[in-house]
């Protein structure tokens, strides 16, 4: 029990001194010599890895597969606003916040890391420790870190999030799609200008952009269901006059899905609609108006937790905690960690800090985002005793196709 109140403690203090020092995706220099000089006071060899994240691996008593536990690093460009809690510990970067809980990651995997390495001798195999920057800005630090060989060696793999709409301790899970796959468009239409005084001359591409809008997601939902998809516009930019016509609009948005068919229904759904308007709009005196461009960017893909590694690992999760919810709904937020799913099997969990009575109920991404630390020791518990079972019964949890790394070595 002395043992559980240190740790505690100490990764309550982590947490605040990352949250301190906050910095943006790339340039997480401080918070990587920072996880360095603690893994290196574990007795954790470690280097660095995707420019400014850290890689580190826990040896066991023996050769064995390789569970890896992924933390990311960044902070957001949030002003971060004075509240009841943050006194301590509020962000000492202008204008740069941890609104998202990476501050807390940070500190369960390290508190799990140092659990794992004082009981090294306990089990066969090894831990790699990924703390990974920029997860906030897409095209994310897990290609960087899969590309410089992050996951080499790696049997499967578990990360988690803070999520302050969930209830606080509790521990949601999903088999199959959990977190959605994010797409950003953008649409140019290409009309004719002209004086307000003479609309006859003119083809109005605000009018086509305004019927685009306005009947996008009507268009959508007779292909998508509406519950799995969500769409919306960011930006529209047009003219410069109040009384001319301009001769382009430019329309930029985001739509999120949760598989390839749907994605690829709402991008058809957009050509139909917007042939449709070109033809509507018209005239047989102006040929070549209106026209269009559609350019679609795939951001993060759908996460995907495996199915066999999550069932197993809900089965030992409710055997220790109380709250744990395997029917979660899957949510249009996305992750890049969707990225190591697709290359090991493992899970992705979202971990409860709302909690009304201590007023902490700020969502992510908030100025006043904040955190339950009660929450921190929950995350470090959940990390250790899935990583330790895996470790002991692999076979449980990966089919035996997966399993390359029996007498594996790392190469740190």
């Amino acid at each position: 029990m002395n043992f559980l109140n240190s740790l505690d403690k100490w990764i309550r203090s982590l947490r605040r001194q990352f949250h301190r020092e906050p910095e943006l995706s790339f340039n997480e220099h401080r918070t990587q010599k920072e996880i360095m000089y603690v893994l290196e006071d574990l007795g954790i060899a470690c280097k660095k890895i995707a420019g400014t994240g850290v890689i580190a691996e826990i040896h066991g008593n023996g050769p064995g597969p390789c569970m890896a536990i992924r933390s990311d690093m960044d902070a957001l460009a949030v002003v971060e606003r004075a509240t009841g809690f943050n006194e301590d510990y509020i962000s000492r970067n202008p204008g740069v916040m941890h609104a998202c809980g990476h501050d807390g990651h940070m500190a369960i995997v390290l508190g799990a890391a140092r659990l794992l390495q004082e009981q090294r001798d306990s089990f066969g195999g090894s831990v790699r420790l990924i703390f990974q920057p920029a997860e906030e800005v897409p095209p994310g630090g897990a290609v960087r870190v899969i590309g410089d060989g992050g996951l080499e060696g790696v049997d499967a793999i578990v990360g988690l999030h803070i999520f302050g709409d969930v209830d606080v301790g509790a521990i949601n899970i999903r088999a199959g799609p959990f977190m959605a796959g994010s797409v950003r468009f953008t649409v140019k239409i290409f009309g004719k200008g002209g004086h307000h005084s003479t609309p006859g001359d003119c083809i109005d591409p605000i009018a086509i952009a305004a019927d685009f809008i306005s009947s996008l997601n009507t268009r959508v939902s007779e292909k998508v269901d509406p519950s799995d998809y969500a769409l919306g516009f960011g930006t529209v930019n047009s003219g410069e006059q109040f009384n001319r016509t301009p001769d382009e609009v430019e329309i930029v948005g985001s739509f999120r899905t949760f598989n390839a068919e749907d994605t690829e229904a709402i991008k058809d759904s957009m050509s139909s609609l917007l042939d449709y308007l070109v033809t509507a709009y018209s005239h047989k005196d102006r040929r070549g108006v209106p026209s269009y461009e559609l350019k679609v960017q795939y951001g993060y893909p759908v996460l995907f937790n495996d199915p066999v590694f999550t069932k197993k690992a809900t089965r030992l999760l409710k055997t220790r905690f109380s709250n744990v919810n395997d029917d979660a709904r899957a949510i249009f937020g996305a992750e890049d960690f969707a990225y190591y799913l697709q290359e090991v099997p493992g899970m992705y969990v979202i971990l409860g800090t709302r909690n009304v009575e201590k007023g902490i109920v700020e969502g992510n991404h908030s100025s006043g985002f904040d955190i339950d630390e009660d929450v921190l020791i929950t995350g470090v518990e959940l990390l250790y005793s899935v990583t330790l079972d895996f470790l002991n019964v692999p076979r449980a949890y990966v089919r035996s196709e997966h399993l390359l790394n029996e007498h594996h070595t790392f190469f740190i």
